[in-house]
């Protein structure tokens, strides 16, 4: 099967089996991430995001089943108003995806969280992308490691907080022969713990230097503490000196 798309290759055999692990990691990761928005980037046809007890969720893609059609690298979404953005395989499928994560830092609150999903290059994909043909999906990607959105991340000011590999079994079209290689998903884990196939990677944005202020009744009081002791010091001394 020649995929046209990457939503028509996880349709394949080998493409649905990443995909449930993919959801699986956000089944599990996304529930205890709160906040008021969260959006989905890209795969518009599934939701990625159906286990997050975000109120207000989006899928935002250039086309298709989307709930907001946009450019990736030009979000119609307000500064400082995202608690949650998800972003599956966005990275290595754009020309500029330094670009998407400036938007996507723009748009993120102080200590909103991201959850990055790609092909690692350092795998049984990685390899079986070099070794051709990459016409059609997902091999014709640009697949980005680790290593380096780690530091594009950490130059637009995001800290890594979690995050794990998954899908070690080599990259067969054949179910068959999938099934037979399942063992390998738990070995990978234990023995080749940076060579699977994809990495769900999660940072949180921080602001450095961002001082919080204390509302001001709580303000007066600490000053009326300080008065107070300030005065029980003077009396003391007064007495000493009587």
């Amino acid at each position: 099967m020649n995929s046209t798309s990457l939503h028509e290759w996880f349709g394949t055999p080998l493409g649905t089996f990443l995909l449930d692990r993919e959801q699986a990691y956000l089944d599990q990761a996304t529930p205890d991430i709160f906040g008021y928005h969260a959006l989905q980037l890209g795969l518009p046809e599934v939701d990625l995001l159906r286990e997050s007890r975000i109120a207000h969720r989006a899928k935002v893609a250039p086309s298709g089943a989307a709930d907001v059609l946009s450019r990736f690298e030009e979000l119609p979404i307000a500064t400082q108003s995202v608690d949650l953005a998800v972003l599956p395989h966005v990275l290595e499928f754009s020309g500029s995806p330094h670009d998407i994560l400036r938007e996507i830092d723009r748009v993120m609150i102080p200590e909103g969280r991201i959850i990055i999903i790609g092909f690692n290059p350092w795998s049984l994909f990685g390899l079986r992308r070099s070794l051709g043909p990459v016409q059609d999906y997902p091999w014709n990607g640009r697949f980005v490691s680790l290593v380096r959105i780690k530091d594009w991340l950490q130059l637009l000011g995001f800290d890594v907080s979690a995050g794990r590999l998954a899908c070690y079994v080599p990259p067969f079209k054949s179910e068959k022969w999938i099934r037979r290689m399942r063992f390998m998903e738990h070995a990978g884990d234990r023995w080749w713990g940076v060579a699977g196939g994809v990495y769900m990677l999660q940072a949180i944005k921080r602001v450095r230097g961002m001082r919080v202020i204390a509302p001001a009744w709580s303000v007066r009081k600490n000053s009326e503490k300080k008065l107070a002791a300030v005065a029980k010091r003077e009396a003391t001394h007064l007495r000493v000196v009587k």
